[in-house]
C-alpha cells in the first residue's frame, strides 16, 4: 500500500517536488524482501499463520522503513555544514532535492484535510482595487473628492477570489525594453484615452493594435523639461540633481511617469502617486512600465509617509487646487519636504471663473505667494507655465515674529503618518532630522552621524547590510536557473542574460532598514524596491526615505493601495510571524499577495519553520507553485519560494 502511494505521489505533479525514484525503488526491494520473509514464515508457521505474528512483521518492516529513511536524513544532514555564503550554490543536488521530498512526505501525513482551490473572480474585477469603491464611499457619504480617496472600513468584501488577468494579457516585456514599449491588453485603458491625452508628459504613440510605445527622449519634451527645472534652481544641467542634493521626488499626478523614466537613467528615486481611476490610471500605467507609483491622494488625509521624506514635490497639471482650504495642501506638501527642498509646479497661470458668458480669468499665482510666504518658502523662478519655491533650510523663520505664518504643531504631533487626517500646521522643526538636502552626501550609503539621527550604531547597520548581501547572493542563485533556463524568451527581449532578467519591480514587504534593496543597489541589480514598514513594527521608514530609496507605511490586514499584477518579486522576512499574532488573515494576506504579484512572478518568504509550513499548505489553495528550502542545518528558518502561474478562463 505504501509503495502504491509513493508511486501515485510521483506519477501526480507536485511544484517544485517530486518524490524520487530511489525512495520507491528502496520501498519496491523492502516491500519484495517482505513477501519473501512472509512466504518462509509461511512454511513454518503453516498456511494460517497467527494474526499477532503478521502484526509484528508489519511493524517490523515499518520500523525498517523509517531506520533507512533517518540514516539517509543525517547523511544529508552531515553535508549541510556549507558556509552560510554558498547555501543556494547547485540547490538542485539530490542533497537538497531529497530533504525536500521528505519534508513533503512529511506535509502530506499532516494535511488531513485540504481546502479546495479559490475560484477566479469575474471579468469585472480584472483590474479591482480593493477599498478604492466610489459608489460605496459616495453611498456611505464621502464627498468633495474624498469618495476617491481610500475608505478600507467601506469597501471591505467578503469575496474571496483570486484575481485574474484580462484576456489578452502578456507577460510584460524584460527591463529597459519594457520601461519604453508595454502591452496595451495589460491595462484598462482604450486607444482614445491615450491618443487624448495631450500634456508635455503624457504624449506617446501607439505602434500597434497590442503595444504603446514612449519616445521620453525624442519626442515629448521631457528631456529639455527636466533641464528647464535644473536651470531654474540653479544648475547647470539634469544630471547635477544627485549633487544638489536631489535624490527623491514625490511626483503628484505623473501621467505616464515619462518624468521619472527620464530621471530613472540619473539614478534619482522619483515615487510617482495619482488618485484611483476606474480606467486609464497613471500609477497602472507607470507600474506596468517598472517604475516606482502607489495610489494616494491628499484630499482629507495626509500620505503614508512621515515628514520630510523628499528632496522635491512635484506637480505638472496635477489638478490641484493649491491654495484651496487655506492652503491645507501646501502644508501638506511642506510637511514632506526636507530643509531646501523644491516645489515644482507646471500649470496654466490663471483660470476661468463664473458663467460662460460672464467668465473671466484670475491668477492663481497671488494666492499661492501668500500661502508660501507664511510657510518660509522662497520663490526662486518661473518660465513659462513653471514656477519653483524653494523651503527654508532655517527653522528660526518660523519663530522670527516678522511675518504671519502658518502655525507650529504642538509638541509630540510628529508622530508616523498612516493616513492621519490633514493637519493646519507645521512639524518637524524641531526634528534631529532638520538637515538641509545640499548638506547630505549623494551616496546612499549614510554615515554614521546620519546614522545616529535615527538611533542606529553603524556596527548594526554595517552587519545588517551583509546578511542582505548574502542573502540576495543566495536569492540570485536560487532563481537565476529558473529565470534565465526555464522561462522562454520573451517576443522582443534580448538574449536573456544579466542584467535582461524577468524581475523589475521588487517589493520587501517587512523591510527594516531597508537592507535588500542596499543590496541591490550595490550589486546593481537594474530593479527598484518598494519598501514597507508594516505598522506596528519599529518605524524603520525614515531611515530607508534618507538613503534615497522607496517606502511607505503599510498595515498588511488591509489590501495595499496599488492594481493588479503590478510585482515580479514580494519578498518578506519573519511577516508570517507577526501576522500570526496579530488579527490578521493569512489566508487573506495571501491572496492580496497574489493580487499584486504579476503571472509568473515570484514570492520568497523567510520565517520560522511553523508559519512556513502553514503557509506551504495555504499556497496550494491560489495554485502557487512552491518548494521549501531547508538552507542552515539545526536552524529553525526555512524559505518557502512560489512562482504565481499565468492562470486564465
Amino acid at each position: 500500500m505504501l509503495y502504491a502511494l509513493l508511486r501515485d505521489l510521483n506519477r501526480r505533479r507536485f511544484p517544485f517536488r517530486v518524490v524520487p525514484n530511489w525512495i520507491i525503488e528502496g520501498t519496491s526491494e523492502i516491500l519484495d524482501m517482505r513477501s519473501s520473509w512472509v512466504n518462509k514464515i509461511s512454511v513454518i508457521l503453516g498456511s494460517k499463520p497467527p494474526f499477532n505474528w503478521l502484526i509484528l512483521c508489519l511493524i517490523s518492516v515499518l520500523a525498517l522503513i523509517v531506520v533507512l529513511g533517518t540514516s539517509t536524513s543525517n547523511a544529508f544532514d552531515s553535508v549541510s555544514t556549507t558556509p552560510v555564503s554558498d547555501i543556494y550554490t547547485s540547490y538542485r543536488r539530490q542533497k537538497e532535492r531529497a530533504a525536500i521530498d521528505l519534508f513533503d512526505l512529511k506535509s502530506l501525513s499532516l494535511a488531513t484535510g485540504r481546502l479546495k482551490e479559490f475560484g477566479l473572480c469575474g471579468k469585472e474585477r480584472e483590474n479591482h482595487v480593493p477599498c478604492y469603491n466610489v459608489t460605496a464611499n459616495m453611498l456611505a457619504g464621502y464627498k468633495e473628492g474624498e469618495e476617491y480617496d481610500r475608505h478600507c472600513e467601506v469597501s471591505r468584501t467578503a469575496e474571496c477570489c483570486l484575481v485574474r488577468p484580462p484576456k489578452d494579457y502578456k507577460i510584460p516585456l524584460s527591463w529597459p525594453v519594457g520601461r519604453d514599449i508595454i502591452w496595451s491588453g495589460n491595462l484598462k485603458v482604450t486607444k482614445d484615452q491615450l491618443l487624448s491625452s495631450g500634456s508635455p508628459t503624457k504624449r506617446l504613440m501607439l505602434l500597434e493594435e497590442n503595444q504603446i510605445s514612449f519616445h521620453s527622449e525624442d519626442g515629448d519634451g521631457v528631456k529639455e523639461y527636466s533641464f528647464q527645472i535644473a536651470e531654474m534652481i540653479g544648475l547647470g544641467t539634469d544630471s547635477e540633481f544627485l549633487q544638489a542634493g536631489v535624490r527623491s521626488i514625490l511626483d503628484i499626478g505623473c501621467g505616464f511617469g515619462s518624468f521619472g523614466a527620464h530621471l530613472t537613467s540619473m539614478n534619482v528615486m522619483v515615487m510617482c502617486i495619482a488618485t484611483y481611476e476606474a480606467t486609464g490610471s497613471q500609477v497602472q500605467m507607470a507600474l506596468e512600465r517598472g517604475l516606482p507609483a502607489m495610489l494616494g491622494n491628499f484630499i482629507a488625509k495626509q500620505l503614508p509617509y512621515p515628514s520630510l521624506s523628499f528632496d522635491m514635490v512635484h506637480c505638472a497639471q496635477c489638478e490641484i487646487s493649491w491654495n484651496d482650504k487655506g492652503g491645507i495642501f501646501l502644508i501638506e506638501a511642506d510637511r514632506l519636504l526636507r530643509p531646501g527642498g523644491y516645489f515644482v509646479l507646471t500649470s496654466p497661470t490663471s483660470k476661468a471663473v463664473g458663467g460662460s458668458l460672464s467668465s473671466k480669468k484670475i491668477s492663481i499665482l497671488t494666492p499661492l505667494e501668500e500661502v508660501t510666504r507664511r510657510l518660509c518658502w522662497t520663490f526662486l523662478a518661473q518660465q513659462y507655465e513653471t514656477y519653483i519655491w524653494q523651503k527654508t533650510t532655517d527653522p528660526r523663520c518660523y519663530l522670527s515674529g516678522k511675518q504671519e505664518i502658518v502655525p507650529l504643531c504642538k509638541e509630540g504631533h510628529d508622530t508616523p503618518s498612516y493616513y492621519q487626517p490633514l493637519v493646519p500646521c507645521l512639524s518637524s522643526t524641531t526634528s534631529k532630522r532638520w538637515i538641509p538636502i545640499q548638506n547630505r552626501s549623494s551616496s546612499s550609503r549614510l554615515s554614521s552621524a546620519e546614522l545616529e539621527v535615527h538611533g542606529v550604531q553603524s556596527e548594526d547597520y554595517s552587519d545588517d547590510l551583509q546578511i542582505w548581501r548574502t542573502a540576495l547572493k543566495n536569492y540570485w542563485s536560487l532563481l537565476t536557473p529558473l529565470i534565465f533556463s526555464d522561462h522562454p524568451k520573451r517576443p522582443g527581449d534580448e538574449d536573456p542574460l544579466p542584467p535582461f532578467n524577468m524581475i523589475r519591480n521588487v517589493m520587501d514587504m517587512n523591510a527594516h532598514y531597508g537592507g535588500l534593496n542596499a543590496a541591490f543597489v550595490e550589486q546593481k541589480k537594474t530593479v527598484w524596491v518598494m519598501n514597507v514598514v508594516p505598522v506596528g513594527s519599529p518605524n524603520t521608514l525614515p531611515l530607508i526615505l534618507d538613503q534615497g530609496f522607496a517606502g511607505v507605511l503599510h498595515d498588511w490586514c488591509e489590501p495595499f493601495p496599488t492594481y493588479p499584477r503590478t510585482y515580479d518579486l514580494l519578498h518578506a522576512n519573519g511577516l508570517l510571524s507577526q501576522l500570526l499574532s496579530s488579527r490578521c488573515s493569512m489566508i487573506e494576506f495571501l491572496v492580496e499577495m497574489d493580487r499584486i504579484l504579476r503571472p509568473e512572478g515570484w514570492v520568497i518568504l523567510n520565517d520560522k519553520v511553523g508559519p512556513i509550513e502553514k503557509a506551504r499548505m495555504l499556497v496550494t489553495h491560489i495554485r502557487w507553485e512552491a518548494r521549501v528550502i531547508d538552507f542552515q542545518n539545526g536552524s529553525d528558518q526555512r524559505l518557502l519560494v512560489c512562482q504565481k502561474p499565468l492562470v486564465k478562463k
